[in-house]
């Protein structure tokens, strides 16, 4: 299997249009990651969340939103880092199909 979209060299796609959940699943992977109904849960979030802003949160911005929308349980770093290593705000942008948000390296 392979991504039909173009991607910059983070691997980001180039045209958001492109995103559908097999691409997801397959950046995801690409990631290290295997996507569970609570990765979703958060992808589905900040899909909506650039739908309504326009721009891809930073990590404080998506752990804001996603403890008031799942509650404090989720809504916090450490649940983050556990779905997505490394960079949350990064990671979950890039399976999301949404461009990098401005702050992250």
């Amino acid at each position: 299997m392979s991504i039909h979209a173009e991607r910059d060299k983070q691997g980001f796609l180039v045209n958001l249009d492109d995103w559908n959940e097999s691409i997801a699943e397959e950046i995801a992977l690409e990631e290290g990651i295997t996507l569970s109904f609570a990765h979703w849960e958060i992808i589905k979030i900040l899909r909506a969340f650039y739908q309504e802003y326009a721009i891809s949160p930073a990590m404080r911005i998506l752990v804001k939103t996603i403890k008031q929308q799942l509650g404090i349980d989720k809504g916090n770093s450490i649940y983050l880092m556990s779905l997505f290593p490394g960079s949350p705000a990064k990671i979950v942008c890039k399976i999301a199909g949404l461009p990098k948000p401005t702050n992250c390296l």
